[in-house]
Parts: C-alpha cells; sequence; structure tokens
C-alpha cells in the first residue's frame, strides 16, 4: 500500500476554501472494487487526493468532483498500482484494522500485530526534522511502532516565539485557534508535518493522531478540543483523513476528557464515514473517567483508560473496560510517565511489568509508554514555560530516549513478534496464579513477576511447547514440553520471566 498523489487546481480563486469546498475521489479498480476518498486543500487553488491501493495489481481509475463548478476540480484518469517496499509490512500486509472479534490489531492480509506506542503528544508543531529522525531511529531500534501525537498546539492562551526549535516556542496549526475555532489553516505548517509524518512512516512508526487536546494539553491551559464547534472540529477530522489516511495512521477523536464532549461523536462519525481504509478510531479519557462513552457506536474501535502519573500499577481499570459490550478493543493509553513528578518515579522496570500487567489484564490492542520532557518536547535542562511536576531532571526529550523503562516497553513487541496474536484474552484457569492470556490451542502467554513455579493444573488447549524468555532483555532462556499435572520450576533468583506456548515453537 504506496501512498500515491493527484493535484489538482482550480481556474479560479474561490471563497473560503477549506471551509466552503469539498471535493471527492472515487477510485475504481480494475476488478470492481470502489473506495472513495477526500481530497485537501494545500493554499491558494491547490488541492490534492492521496491514495493507496489495498492490491497490488492492476490499475484504478478514478474521477474527482466538487461541490462548486470550477471546471480545474473535475477531473478524470487512471492510476496505475505502484509495488510498495516488501521491507515495510504496511506495504506488504496493509493497513492495521480492527480483529474479526475486535480485541487486537491486524494488518489488512489478517497477519496479527500488536501497538507499542510511545507518547510524543508535541513532537508535530516543536520538533525539527533532524530530531524526528534522531527519535526515530531510537524508537525503531527499540521496538516501537507507534506515537501518540498532538496534531496541533491544543491550548488558546498559549503564548511563546513561533518558531518550534526556541525557548517556549511552537509552530501554529490554525490561526484561529486562539479563538476556538478551526476555519485557518496554516499550510506551510501542514506541509512540514507531512515531512515529519513521512519520516516516521520510513521507520515503520504509526502516527496516533489527535485533531485537538481535550484535557490538559500542553501546557495546562484552555485547550480549543472543548470549544471548537462540533461541525469544525469533525471538517478538521476529514482533513487529517484526506492528507494522512493514505498511510497507516490511527484516530484518536478524544483524548484526555470525559468522552462525552460533543466534539467527539463529530470527529468519530466523521472519521468513520471519510476513511475507506478502515483504520482504528478511539477514544483516550483522563484518569478520573469510566471509559465507557459511545461504547455501542459503529465509528468506535477502541477504548483507551489513563491510570495518571502517581506511579501505580493499576491493571483493573483494563480488566472492566475488556469486560465491557458490545466489544471494544482495549488498552492503558497512559500510564505514569517515567520520571513524572520526581526522579524515582515510574522508572525502569516498574514500566516493563505495568506494560506486561496490562496487555495480560486485556489490553490485546498493545501498550503505550510516556516519559517526562519526551511528551512536551522539552528543548533542554530547564527550558521556561512547562509545569514543574512534568520536568524530567537533567535534560529534555534527548536525553530522556535513554531512560530505561523504554527498553523494555519497546521489548514486548519484539517477543510477541510473529506469534498469532489475534484475538487473545486473558486467561485464569489452566496454572494457579499468573497472569495470562490464550488462544486456545494456538498460544497461551503467561506472565511472572516473580518467576515462581508453573504447575499446569488442567488441559485448556495449551500447547505442550514453550520457550522462557526473560522480559528484561528478550533472551531465550529454556525451552521445553508441559503437559497437564507437570510444573515448570521455579527461576533460581525469582526474576520476572514470561513462558510462550506456541503450537509452532
Amino acid at each position: 500500500m504506496k501512498e500515491q498523489e493527484i493535484t489538482l487546481t482550480s481556474d479560479q480563486d474561490l471563497p473560503d476554501p477549506y471551509a466552503s469546498v469539498e471535493l471527492w475521489a472515487t477510485f475504481t479498480h480494475d476488478d470492481g472494487t470502489v473506495l472513495r476518498r477526500p481530497a485537501f486543500h494545500d493554499g491558494g487553488r491547490v488541492w490534492r487526493v492521496r491514495f493507496a491501493s489495498p492490491v497490488g495489481h492492476g490499475a484504478w481509475h478514478w474521477k474527482i468532483t466538487a461541490n462548486v463548478p470550477d471546471p480545474g476540480l473535475e477531473a478524470t484518469g487512471t492510476l496505475p498500482v505502484e509495488p510498495g517496499d516488501d521491507a515495510n509490512p504496511f506495504h506488504r500486509h496493509g493497513f492495521w484494522r480492527m480483529s474479526p472479534g475486535g480485541r487486537s490489531l491486524v494488518h489488512a492480509d489478517g497477519t496479527p500485530a500488536i501497538l507499542v506506542a510511545d507518547t510524543a503528544w508535541a513532537l508535530p508543531w516543536r520538533a525539527t526534522e533532524d530530531d524526528v529522525l534522531d527519535y526515530a531511529r531510537d524508537r525503531r531500534a527499540k521496538g516501537f511502532n507507534a506515537v501518540l501525537l498532538m496534531s496541533v498546539q491544543p491550548d488558546m492562551r498559549a503564548s511563546g516565539p513561533r518558531d518550534r526549535t526556541a525557548d517556549e516556542g511552537f509552530a501554529v496549526g490554525f490561526e484561529d485557534l486562539p479563538t476556538g475555532r478551526l476555519n485557518r489553516p496554516n499550510y506551510a505548517y501542514f506541509r512540514y508535518l507531512d515531512r515529519l509524518l513521512g519520516i516516521l512512516a520510513e521507520h515503520g512508526i504509526v502516527p496516533v493522531l489527535q485533531p485537538v487536546f481535550q484535557g490538559f494539553g500542553w501546557k495546562g491551559l484552555d485547550v480549543a478540543g472543548t470549544v471548537v464547534p462540533p461541525p469544525e472540529y469533525a471538517r478538521y477530522c476529514r482533513y487529517l483523513v484526506a492528507r494522512y489516511g493514505a498511510r497507516p495512521a490511527i484516530y484518536l477523536v478524544g483524548a484526555d476528557g470525559s468522552g462525552a464532549e460533543p466534539q467527539i461523536e463529530a470527529g468519530g462519525r466523521e472519521v468513520h464515514d471519510a476513511d475507506c481504509y478502515g483504520q482504528p478510531t478511539g477514544i483516550h479519557y483522563r484518569p478520573h473517567a469510566r471509559a465507557t462513552a459511545h461504547q455501542a457506536a459503529d465509528w468506535l474501535d477502541f477504548q483507551w483508560c489513563q491510570t495518571g502519573h502517581g506511579g501505580e500499577h493499576v491493571p483493573e481499570r483494563v480488566a472492566d473496560m475488556w469486560r465491557e459490550t458490545p466489544v471494544k478493543a482495549v488498552a492503558n493509553g497512559e500510564p505514569t510517565y517515567e520520571r513524572t513528578g520526581g526522579p524515582g518515579v515510574a522508572t525502569g522496570w516498574w514500566q516493563g511489568h505495568e506494560a506486561w500487567s496490562n496487555l495480560c489484564a486485556g489490553s490485546t490492542m498493545g501498550v503505550v509508554y510516556g516519559a517526562a520532557n519526551i511528551w512536551q518536547w522539552v528543548h533542554h535542562d530547564g527550558e521556561p514555560g512547562h509545569a514543574p511536576y512534568f520536568l524530567g531532571p537533567g535534560g529534555g526529550w534527548r536525553e530522556a530516549l535513554d531512560y530505561e523503562g523504554s527498553t523494555y516497553v519497546g521489548l514486548l513487541g519484539r517477543i510477541l513478534a510473529g506469534l498469532p496474536t489475534t484475538d487473545m484474552r486473558p486467561e485464569w484457569e489452566t496454572f494457579i496464579g499468573p497472569r495470562g492470556l490464550s488462544v486456545p490451542g494456538e498460544l497461551h502467554i503467561v506472565y511472572q513477576e516473580s518467576g515462581v513455579r508453573l504447575p499446569m493444573m488442567q488441559e485448556r488447549g495449551t500447547p505442550p511447547a514453550y520457550r522462557i524468555v526473560d522480559p528484561r532483555t528478550g533472551e531465550v532462556l529454556s525451552t521445553g514440553r508441559l503437559r497437564p499435572g507437570e510444573t515448570i520450576e521455579a527461576d533460581p533468583g525469582r526474576r520476572p520471566r514470561v513462558v510462550i506456548f506456541h503450537r509452532d515453537a
């Protein structure tokens, strides 16, 4: 699924083009498949359509229509399929979508996937291309495959130089966002964001795109996400789908709120209607909220709780969401950020245990990590203007890349890569005590916090072949076979371990 682009130029200057002009492109494949994509305005008289073929052969015949009478915006043509890079899993297997049971991610061809996301909310308006290249290389090497991003700086009262490299500075996505409106986009901002997201895509890191935040925001000021008129919020969501939805993406239409804000439903429905690829759409909640808003909505794919920044392990929040119906995928979208609130808060293996315990409680969509100084993209130690509570000591975002906990979270994805994790579910009946996940007959994962004896109590479809992995290093410690009534002995050092039973081990 390699992105291709069609450019159109209007014959005349059109009034209020972002808000008033709509273009849609209908793509019909040689085999009769029809896909529909929105176009986006890119300044002046220029509109663009971005498209990625979900099949690797043939050609697509396209027709573009507009809601205004302008010959330059009415066009037809043919787009031959361009083969993608087989080394890129999204070119080889297709974009992410939800699994048949709605519990986990799969690629378009059914290949299982697990989200391993970092949190760099402020990257879009504070980072440079060189910054993002360094960031993406580090996160890919550690095993991350996604990153949470606020698409624009959301605080209406934020002030600072209009310079993403300056202290307290930031680039501006909408000129009228300080008044709670989204009608005057800064196209230079979005062209730069094109390049930043392109770097992430080249490194296999999927942007989790949040339109306008509903909660704390960047400076903790008045966020526009609860003020913007819902139709404007929805239109911006469609713009994000048009501009970035022909690449791998996840749409986080609500973030850090109650989930009941009217902007969230308006945005979710718009994404659902505009995205022909069915990429995941969901909500991320503030800590003091029940994560069940819109549970039955057809546009909603996932619910992400937040357990706050006090350094507490609360996997039962995930377990509660897992039991809600209709079924949605769940995750803890914001555990305590490493070194937030103090140099020893949620550090090191705390993050690894948090990831594995959340996963086994039902966070089968994946896991999310965050760190002080990265989420707000602090340029250097002591940069002014940030809430002291959220600042990590001794550096900025670059130094925070090396916080120990990120290594353990990234390893989770590497340890489970290639396993049949689709729609795995918590399982408590095969063994005594440990956290576990199962796909009967195919896979059973056991996470032991302290490596105690592991007796298999009864036959529950667990494959007999296993390997024991150190979740702190990824090293395979031993292999073997286990039957009901038999026991894996305790780890001599009572260290954490992951035991993976796999039919094809």
